[in-house]
């Protein structure tokens, strides 16, 4: 009977390495240029490893993604459980590095069936941890529902950064800062209203 071939520890140094490396690479020069050579290469390990550590390629892609996603999804709840949740989530959306990594997986994802299925699952997650915030922040500001959903909103601010980080890539500019703009209004529009609903009445004299 054929033994199952030993896999790396999950938490093995050299994997995070390796993961790092491969990730690098996408960043740099697109998901394409990853090839079990080239992350070893860039990792300075042994080629051999990769597959020591990760069964196939898309395995190696899924863990990429899933770390990242999971770092993510920690960083959104900090911004979101923070004194300026609003300015502190658009923030986070608009890290570029974040975005381009995004961007990059989503391509690689019309090709990967398995891929495809993660990245909607994590993003189905980020948008209803999003909305949920958002729904509260709204209600506090006296937003009436109608005026402005939250699963809209959150829409809107990550659909802004992926045409830009997008449009960049292929040198484009205009109208970049006047989007910005009209966001950075909204919630700075928001963030008033919120004070204002937080501020404590005046007693009268």
């Amino acid at each position: 009977m054929a033994t199952q071939r030993r896999i790396g520890s999950p938490d093995a140094k050299n994997r995070a390495v390796l993961l790092d490396a491969a990730e690098r690479l996408m960043l740099q020069e697109g998901y394409a240029a990853v090839s079990s050579r080239r992350v070893a290469e860039r990792a300075g390990l042994k080629p051999q490893l990769v597959h020591y550590y990760f069964r196939t390629m898309d395995e190696l892609f899924l863990e990429v993604f899933r770390r990242r996603a999971e770092e993510g999804l920690r960083h959104q709840a900090e911004a979101l459980a923070s004194d300026r949740p609003l300015r502190a989530l658009w923030e986070f959306s608009v890290d570029p590095q974040g975005t381009a990594l995004t961007m990059e997986f989503m391509s690689l994802a019309n090709h990967r069936k398995e891929i495809r299925a993660e990245i909607a699952r994590y993003a189905e997650r980020f948008r209803q941890e999003q909305a949920e915030a958002l729904a509260g922040l709204l209600d506090r500001a006296g937003v009436p529902a109608g005026d402005c959903s939250p699963a809209a909103l959150s829409v809107l601010v990550t659909s802004v950064t992926r045409v830009v980080v997008m449009e960049k890539a292929l040198g484009m500019s205009t109208g970049h800062e006047e989007a910005f703009a009209v966001v950075e209004q909204r919630l700075r529009d928001l963030e008033e209203r919120l004070a204002t609903a937080a501020a404590p009445a005046a007693t009268p004299s």
